[in-house]
């Protein structure tokens, strides 16, 4: 969940009443939200950094409230309060609005073809006579970063770009060039750069080097310019220092560029109904055309209402409540989601704002009625339905096998479910092509980058971390694999593997062929080559010592392999003495 941090003093003025911390905690759970922590900057530089660094910052309190990750109007001061007083019925809904200047005057924007490279999507709107204040300003910019890290997803889906109108002149144009030809001045910057010099600049700078791979390898980058070519912004890293705006701005022009249109709109959406406040004229947006590279234009901000209908009585039945339509509608009406009772009382016509775009289903408006009712104030009642639960096959199996092993005399570990390329790879003598493996799409390290196959590199890294040890070191572990599957309509599926590995002087390969009987007199399953039995068969497997390596066949099914562990692995895990080792799949015995 994402958390805002408000002054609280502030924020008290603002909503016209002062709370102790435990009654603003109440009217944060009441309202759906959570207060987090109490704190000041000067305990939170002191925490980090140590009470030196400390010395000279506020003592102001800071209220830090958890916010629901979808809810996008709620992650600034105004969004807040304004939710906040329309919950505590001192205001009304908002009507947000966007208009047209006067003929003629109407802000452009010209997409070229060239950006369906790079960032195809653009949408604009001006904040028009605008007043910003010490706080507002930092609230204006902290809910576009705020905004990049969550919707748009560290910029890769969205990226916002805000200038003062008053600096630069329409109609604007955005294009996709080489990264040579691009050249200005960036924010905060002395000296202009190419788009190349920058991206050499910020490399090493600890906020904008994680959008650089964003268009890094791009054969284009994405650039705003103005009539008169002036630069305003190089999406997504960093807009130009030109236009930028200040305490004493009062007209804003707001592009975004994305690669999804539809959050783009909700990026818009967003800034504009909060910070629209401050216009001369409240909620009031200036609309602006943008003209597609197909010559047809759209005109944005579209702030649109929609309306939803919904059965009062399925409002009150999902929640678990006896309440008539006129209840639920004002419920709704405190959500800032104005409703009316329709239909002679058997439902509720709901107006969703365009500052609420987390309302796309019958569900969330019901959820909101919950909130709005309490969840405290829900009676609790016994289901009318009786059911008894038991524990899952699988894991009552693996439970039972699980015991066993231990009293076997082998030690249990738990290695994570993720790992590298090599180690499911490389380590085991194969290639990664011929690996069933699950990718994670931007791996933060290199230590996990697909999800595991098999449970041998997890249970040899324990070793090999343990080597020391006095020896035989005798391990196993228990747990799920993930392999890739056509066939499951996630494209993947979760196995219950039993690993055993033992290391010492010699490869003891007695014993963990001991361990595989033992196991399978656990599950009632015999010696025989027939299929009611079990049976072992000679295999070549990569990660086995050639002519050291078995199939484990149950009722006629390979389920498994056990051998004894190639030199090569040996080296790759950092293990100098030899070891043997067995992987059955546990599911062929339910």
């Amino acid at each position: 969940m994402p958390t805002v941090g408000v002054q609280r003093d502030l924020l008290f003025k603002l909503l016209g009443k002062h709370y102790t911390d435990d009654e603003f905690g109440e009217l944060c759970f009441d309202f759906g939200l959570e207060l987090d922590e109490v704190t000041s900057e000067k305990l939170m530089i002191s925490r980090e950094q140590g009470d030196e660094k400390a010395k000279e910052a506020s003592e102001a309190v800071i209220y830090k409230i958890d916010v629901p990750a979808n809810r996008y109007d709620l992650l600034c001061l105004e969004g807040l309060v304004r939710g906040l007083l329309i919950f505590l019925d001192k205001m009304k809904a908002p009507h947000y609005k966007a208009i047209s200047p006067s003929p003629g005057t109407r802000q452009r924007l010209v997409i070229k073809p060239e950006t369906a490279q790079v960032r195809p999507h653009a949408v604009a709107a001006v904040l028009r006579n605008i007043t910003f204040t010490e706080m507002s300003y930092a609230s204006f910019i902290d809910l576009q970063e705020k905004l990049h890290h969550n919707l748009c997803r560290k910029r890769t889906l969205v990226s916002v770009g805000t200038h003062d109108l008053d600096t630069i002149e329409g109609p604007f144009s955005y294009e996709a060039l080489s990264p040579d030809a691009i050249r200005f001045r960036p924010l905060s910057q002395a000296k202009e750069y190419t788009a190349v010099e920058l991206m050499e600049l910020y490399k090493t700078d600890s906020h904008l080097r994680h959008y650089l791979p964003i268009i890094r390898d791009k054969p284009v980058y994405p650039v705003m310019y103005d009539k008169n070519r002036v630069v305003l912004s190089m999406p997504p890293i960093i807009n130009g220092e030109h236009s930028k705006i200040t305490l004493a701005t009062r007209n804003v022009f707001i592009e975004c560029t994305a690669t999804d249109l539809t959050k783009a709109k909700i990026v818009l959406d967003t800034i504009v109904t909060m910070f629209s406040e401050y216009c001369d004229e409240p909620f009031v947006v200036e609309s602006a055309e943008v003209v597609l590279p197909d010559g047809s234009s759209v005109v944005y901000p579209e702030l649109q209402y929609r309306f939803e209908t919904v059965s009062s009585a399925e409002i009150a039945n999902k929640i678990g409540i006896q309440a008539s339509a006129d209840d639920l509608a004002r419920l709704l009406t405190r959500m800032c989601l104005p409703a009316e009772v329709t239909d002679e009382g058997c439902s509720v016509r709901v107006e969703v704002p365009p500052s609420r775009s987390d309302i796309i289903h019958p569900c969330d408006i019901i959820e909101d009625a919950a909130i709005a009712y309490g969840y405290n104030n829900v009676k609790k009642t016994i289901p009318k339905t009786l059911t008894i639960g038991e524990q899952f096959p699988l894991n009552k199996l693996t439970d039972l096998v699980r015991g066993g092993i231990a009293q076997a005399g082998f030690t249990e570990v738990l290695t994570f479910a993720l790992c590298s390329r090599d180690e499911v790879a490389t380590f085991l003598n194969r290639s990664i092509d011929q690996v069933p493996a699950v990718h994670i799409e931007n791996p933060k390290t290199l230590e996990f980058q697909v999800a595991r196959t098999t449970l041998l590199p997890g249970v040899l890294k324990t070793i090999s971390c343990n080597r020391k040890m006095p020896l035989p070191l005798k391990v196993f572990e228990i747990s799920d694999v993930v392999l890739k599957d056509n066939s499951r309509d996630v494209g993947a599926r979760n196995e219950r593997r039993f690993c055993a590995v033992h290391y010492n002087k010699t490869p003891g390969f007695e014993i963990i062929h001991g361990l595989l009987d033992r196991t399978m007199q656990l599950l009632e399953v015999v010696p025989s080559k027939d299929d009611t039995g079990y049976h072992l068969e000679a295999k070549d497997d990569p990660a086995f010592f050639p002519g050291r390596c078995a199939e484990v066949v149950v009722r006629g099914q390979g389920i498994g392999v056990m051998g004894v562990i190639h030199p090569t692995v040996l080296q790759h895990f950092d293990l100098p003495m030899p070891c043997a080792a067995l992987e059955i799949n546990l599911e062929a015995f339910l």
